[in-house]
């Protein structure tokens, strides 16, 4: 596990989008130097309180950047290796680490390797490194990706497979990334990740690898696989659900769970991603936006801000072609071209960021629940230390809400002003305090 881990708070950015490049790379499409859009970022993100940016694709890919073509290029519709390089430069000169997305589940179409598979046929040499079924007539086709035809399917079982991701995941360290977010791994077998790490840290030892896990035993796949973290997605689901339903009994019992994953592995905790509708679309009641912030800065994991949901972005999700495109928008070339109405919400991130450097011993707390009841919670953290305390109190009622339990004295509150205030939690308001 990497120690620095410990300390970060991303900034998830999916840069296709953020950079209004093309929606597909037609043959022959001309180089654009795009990635550098994202320097002209980096310091909202140091003054947001974040340390690290979490990238979505950025390898040569022929649409979305997840039906990946060449993994050692990068995709031209964002720039070239001169951008990669400026990119990690700037970052360190700002203190923030990268992590890439690292789609090894599939392969687009497109991809070099699968063209000689269909030529050579899945007995060959290229043949084998994907995955084939029959179809209906008894013919080997290749398998897809969920049901997606333009992602072929990786053969995971494939010796040369493993030894190819240990090598495109090493080469990019060594270029400047810290790690990497796996793709789908919830599909890749355990087994894979223990044929290809061993190598990449072997180069690289402080790396952090973070898998996506939508579903599954969480604790297991980490343990087996020898992965560092995984996407805490039974948490996300709890924080938006329980406030938008009002009921914190949901959110309690996903507490539980979430601090037995902490004490195996350090979860990869967030309230909105390039694949989900935004937060501030989900919540209905705006007023109760914050709750949730409030709930994933006290809780233990490794916090990721979706790019756009610290100003309040809107953006719903849809089955369909192009569905992701509302939750994936083009950003102004600087933070000064953004709407006026989200800055008080990034000042509200900002106080509950610095709230969680101030007491960086909630990384790995333990959470357990003082009081519960559909519209109120009254949540105590703790840390190995006799000083580290605290408590945080919900309310998502229409009046004042007392905390039936003792709390300590107020820390710090919602709302525009954060000044700690006695008293009762005021209607739809949360307040931390130090026992």
């Amino acid at each position: 596990m990497s120690a620095w881990a410990d300390h970060a708070i991303w900034w998830h950015v999916y840069p296709l989008g953020f950079t209004a490049a093309p929606a597909a790379a037609a043959p022959g499409t001309p180089l654009e130097h795009r990635l550098g859009h994202l320097t002209a970022w980096l310091d909202y993100v140091v003054e947001l309180g974040g340390n690290g940016l979490m990238l979505g694709p950025v390898f040569e890919s022929q649409t979305h950047g997840y039906d990946t073509t060449d993994h050692l290029r990068i995709d031209p519709r964002l720039g070239d290796d001169g951008d990669w390089d400026e990119l990690v430069r700037q970052a360190r000169g700002r203190g923030l680490r990268i992590v890439l997305d690292g789609v090894f589940n599939h392969v687009g179409r497109g991809h070099p390797r699968f063209a000689a598979a269909l030529a050579d046929g899945p007995d060959s040499p290229a043949g084998r490194w994907f995955r084939w079924q029959p179809d209906e007539s008894g013919t080997l086709v290749p398998a897809d990706f969920e049901g997606h035809g333009a992602l072929v399917a990786l053969n995971h079982e494939n010796p040369e497979v493993a030894r190819y991701v240990a090598e495109v995941m090493t080469h990019w360290l060594d270029r400047g990334a810290d790690g990497w977010r796996l793709d789908a791994t919830y599909t890749v077998p355990p087994a894979f990740w223990r044929a290809v790490l061993p190598a990449v840290r072997a180069a690289h030892p402080d790396a952090w690898i973070v898998g996506e896990m939508i579903h599954g035993d969480y604790a297991s796949y980490v343990a087996e696989s020898g992965i560092d973290s995984v996407t805490q997605y039974e948490l996300w689901k709890a924080l938006w659900s329980s406030v938008l339903d009002v009921n914190f009994f949901e959110l309690s019992w996903a507490l539980k769970r979430h601090d037995e994953f902490a004490h195996e592995f350090l979860p990869l905790t967030f309230a909105g991603n390039h694949d989900v509708t935004r937060i501030a679309s989900r919540i209905t009641d705006s007023r109760h936006l914050m709750h949730v912030l409030a709930i994933l800065f006290f809780v233990a994991g490794t916090p990721a801000i979706y790019a756009g949901d610290e100003q309040g972005f809107r953006g719903v999700k849809e089955e369909r072609a192009g569905g992701d495109d509302e939750i994936r928008p083009a950003f102004p070339a600087t933070p000064a071209g953004l709407a006026p109405q989200g800055w008080p919400l990034y000042r509200q991130h900002q106080g509950l960021i610095g709230l969680r450097r101030d007491h960086p011993w909630l990384t790995h707390a333990q959470v357990t629940t003082l009081h519960v009841s559909n519209e109120h919670l009254v949540l105590a953290a703790a840390g190995s230390g006799d000083d580290e305390r605290l408590v945080l109190a919900l309310n998502l009622a229409d009046e004042p809400f007392a905390p039936p339990v003792p709390v300590g004295d107020p820390l710090f509150a919602s709302g525009d002003d954060p000044t700690p205030r006695p008293g009762p939690v005021p209607p739809h308001a949360w307040a931390f305090y130090r026992p």
